[in-house]
């Protein structure tokens, strides 16, 4: 069943070109059966190949497709890598995808580019395979790009509306910022080991020496690709923005699989990274920066949709922080937990913004739990299980990373515990301004409030049962569980354990200890939340009033955006501005016209000469006859 991997992205490309071709003809119901059933092709295949590799003693696979690009020395077949890490890649992306296909068949219904959403879904499930199963940097480009382009038509995707198009070109031109990053560190790579090929570049980088330049080098470039795509600082500013597209679109592309490519790639260059700890510390405090800057930013917002985006990027902060401190098995333990609660609470974030006729802000809302019971439960386990409370999927993953972070340096732990309260807090913040207390909307709101259909709970369920138990594949020895991911993905670490060795674990009592700070904190984070918007029942200040000048900072997103715009979106208009205005149009353009206007113009003059005289013309053959003798004579003889 491995050789039939390449039926993996297969399954989702015929479904675009389907839906993408007919959507003119093709009635609503078919469009959804036909992008469903092509992501839950490529998933039972996906399930096929994992169960396969789980039970081989081989533990990678190179299925090559075909020869690709050869000039010379140069040869980069396109060929996939099936391996731990890769498949259960697969599963995630075709997983999730097919829930989120399912949502979007109710969510979307209408749509009036119905068909048009679906063929852009199935592309984009189609480029993050792509991604995934890439056996070299080469094809992983390739799909890197691809779901760039098909986050930029998604977010876009009401493009009548120009902020909704000003926040895809936002998305797309930040993203192609990291992506340069990306691509030279592939060149880099290629001018070092002569080879693209994972199975060729990583046991020549495991003989390099730790602290090699050239590896710092090419791990910072490929961290600035990461850093784009996976929403760090500075280049994080777009995920927030894409909040505009469709509901189903942030499920998909900005919890689940895009914004998660950064950390998968990094994951799966391990030893690049384990040979360069400069490149490490720099990931682990970008990531830790990243996680306590958007957290600061998420406990003001009063857009559920916002909320859920800030959240995301300090998520994917964290992810970053454990990667930085060589957690790779934490950070995707965590990447896994994190597709499961996040997709869960974006779609049900949808739910209620479905019911309530688009609106988004919480301080419209409330009460909501009597109305949107299923919705409602389902949220409160993800909200539960991204706070980190024991036994749901995020308390696992969060405590592994934070575990390593601790024995990496106790201070950067301080922090990240720090960060956890902060999630809490701003998590049941929501949960409460949404579900609790008095409806705070209109009438007609009211009166229409309803819980969302079959297509769109049976997915709250099937994630909301994920978010609980998803975190059973990581449980560690102290509490009595053997850690499966951890084995499973040991053969894709194999390089840098060998270089660095295996870690010596934390004493059961230190990791009870910390455990139980990391519980405690979430604990206390979610009673003070309970007590100002349940018990006291304060409502979020709103935009026309003072805030406090912390608050403000934290509102306006701590101007960051303005301060993009003043340093770098400003000049850059200003020099775009003296080019065109001065450069292009006064000499360029000046150039070229004053060229075609002397032409002009010495034409209409010689014209006058053209008389049509025929005698005029006798007189000049003569007059130029005399000049011509005159000039042999003197000068020629």
């Amino acid at each position: 069943m491995i050789n039939l991997v390449w039926l993996v992205p297969v399954f989702p490309l015929i479904g675009f070109l389907i839906n993408g071709l007919g959507r003119n003809f093709w009635s609503k119901t078919l469009v959804s059966w036909i992008g469903s059933v092509a992501i839950l092709a490529s998933f039972a295949l996906s399930l096929g190949i994992f169960l396969e590799l789980n039970a081989s003693d081989v533990k990678s696979f190179t299925v090559p497709l075909f020869d690709w690009i050869q000039v010379g020395a140069l040869r980069i077949p396109f060929s996939f890598l099936v391996d731990p890490l890769s498949s259960i890649m697969l599963l995630i992306v075709t997983g999730i995808g097919f829930l989120i296909h399912v949502y979007s068949a109710g969510y979307m219904h209408n749509d009036g580019g119905f068909a048009k959403f679906f063929a852009y879904l199935n592309l984009f499930i189609f480029f993050m395979l792509l991604l995934v199963l890439g056996s070299n940097y080469v094809v992983l480009f390739i799909g890197w790009e691809g779901v760039g382009l098909c986050s930029y038509l998604l977010i876009g995707f009401w493009f009548t509306n120009a902020n909704y198009a000003s926040a895809a070109k936002k998305a797309f031109i930040m993203n192609r910022i990291g992506d340069l990053g990306f691509l030279l560190a592939v060149f880099f790579i290629y001018s070092t080991f002569g080879s693209v090929e994972f199975a060729n570049v990583f046991p020549q980088a495991a003989l390099l020496p730790s602290g090699s330049t050239i590896l710092v080098v090419i791990t910072l470039l490929l961290f600035v690709g990461a850093t784009g795509k996976s929403a760090q600082l500075p280049l994080f500013t777009w995920l927030p923005d894409a909040m505009a597209g469709p509901t189903p679109v942030s499920a998909l592309i900005h919890a689940a699989t895009m914004v998660t490519a950064g950390i998968y790639m990094i994951a799966r260059s391990n030893i690049l990274f384990t040979l360069a700890p400069l490149t490490m510390d720099i990931v682990a405090i970008v990531g830790l920066s990243t996680a306590i800057v958007a957290a600061l930013i998420a406990i003001t917002q009063n857009d559920i949709k916002k909320v859920l985006a800030y959240s995301t990027v300090s998520q994917l902060g964290y992810m970053f922080l454990g990667l930085g401190v060589g957690a790779y098995t934490g950070a995707f333990f965590h990447v896994i937990t994190h597709a499961f609660f996040k997709a869960l609470l974006f779609l049900g974030a949808g739910s209620v913004i479905h019911a309530m006729h688009h609106e988004q802000d919480m301080r419209n809302m409330g009460g909501l739990k009597v109305k949107l019971p299923i919705t409602f439960f389902t949220m409160l386990m993800g909200t539960i299980a991204i706070s980190g409370l024991p036994p749901f999927s995020g308390f696992f993953s969060k405590d592994e990373i934070l575990a390593h972070v601790y024995e990496h340096n106790p201070t950067l732990w301080v922090i990240g515990v720090i960060g956890a309260m902060l999630t809490a807090f701003y998590m049941f913040r929501m949960l409460f301004l949404t579900f609790w207390g008095s409806f705070r909307g209109t009438k007609e709101q009211e009166k229409h409030l309803h819980e969302s259909p079959k297509s769109m709970t049976i997915p709250l369920v099937v994630l909301a049962i994920l978010s609980v138990f998803g975190g059973l594949i990581g449980v560690p020895e102290v509490l009595g569980g053997h850690h499966w991911l951890a084995q499973f993905l040991s053969p894709v670490l194999v390089y840098t354990k060998a270089v660095s060795g295996e870690a010596v674990p934390l004493d059961h009592a230190t990791e009870y200890l910390l455990m139980g700070i990391s519980v405690g904190a979430a604990l206390l984070a979610i009673g003070i939340a309970y007590v100002t918007y349940v018990s006291r029942k304060v409502l979020p200040i709103s935009d026309a009033e003072n805030r406090s000048f912390l608050s403000k900072l934290s509102y306006h997103k701590f101007y960051i955006d303005e301060v993009y715009e003043a340093l770098i979106t400003r000049p850059l208009d200003a020099i775009s501005t003296f080019f065109y205005k001065v450069v292009d149009k006064l000499g360029i353009d000046g150039l070229v016209n004053g060229a075609g206007t002397t032409a002009k113009e010495a034409s209409k003059t010689l014209r006058l000469i053209q008389t049509g005289n025929v005698g005029f013309y006798i007189f000049m053959m003569v007059a130029g006859i005399v000049a011509l003798l005159i000039y042999g004579f003197y000068y020629l003889a």
